[in-house]
């Protein structure tokens, strides 16, 4: 979920951001993301519009505000799991 907020700060479509996110480290099954994004469009974290400029519709994907916002939360909340596991791993005696 978090990799699919960030990367759809810029909006794609579905198959790209498939791709996008593999190419990340993030392999992710179709059957899987689809309905992720639909879920976060119903949350209301994702907007979409379609664009039928080419021969293939396509429906592009944004972040939206809520999103974002959320989003923060959650990258500041792996901020503080990461400095927690590097006390950890260099020892700190906290």
């Amino acid at each position: 979920m978090v990799a699919s907020l960030v990367a759809l700060r810029q909006p794609d479509y579905g198959y790209a951001l498939l791709q996008r996110l593999a190419g990340h480290g993030f392999p992710v099954d179709a059957n899987t993301l689809y309905p992720l994004l639909r879920r976060l469009e119903d949350q209301g974290l994702l907007t979409s519009e379609w664009n039928t400029e080419e021969s293939r519709p396509r429906k592009f994907y944004r972040t939206s505000d809520a999103g974002e916002q959320v989003l923060r939360l959650l990258l500041d909340d792996f901020a503080a799991v990461q400095a927690s596991l590097a006390t950890l791993i260099e020892g700190d005696p906290r």
